[in-house]
């Protein structure tokens, strides 16, 4: 791909040098042209990163800050650990979690939850930990 803006490039040149030769004029490249040609790969390339690289890592990074802020009680998590847990209390930083059959308490990092789990319970004897 880049040989071909390469080549679109020097194409474009050699065409300006040949219509400035057949006018009996040196062939002299204008130097927005120059520049142009110079600067054209680089914004290509910024071009591709950014769709391809930076936009799709903001996206992900939104939905999970939307994540963590609607964080509440009650809820099912797996922590960055593989630790599976229901939320049982919140403060701005910290989660605390029940963990297990017996519900052992555990504090963690907001930051460190991975996923809300979608947990549905067919019957009322089924558990979650």
């Amino acid at each position: 791909m880049i040989e071909n803006i390469f080549g679109i490039a020097s194409a474009v040149a050699e065409e300006t040098a040949a219509v400035a030769g057949a006018e009996g004029e040196v062939a002299q490249v204008s130097p927005v042209a120059a520049l142009a040609t110079t600067f054209l790969p680089l914004i290509l390339i910024f071009v591709v990163f950014w769709f391809m690289l930076i936009r799709p890592q903001r996206k992900k990074d939104k939905q999970v800050k939307e994540m963590l802020n609607n964080l509440k009680a009650g809820d099912r998590i797996c922590t960055i650990g593989g630790i599976y847990g229901t939320i049982t209390g919140l403060k701005d930083d910290t989660v605390t979690l029940s963990v297990g059959k017996d519900n052992l308490s555990m504090v963690v990092a907001r930051w460190a939850i991975r996923s809300v789990e979608e947990v549905t319970i067919e019957n009322d004897a089924q558990e979650l930990n």
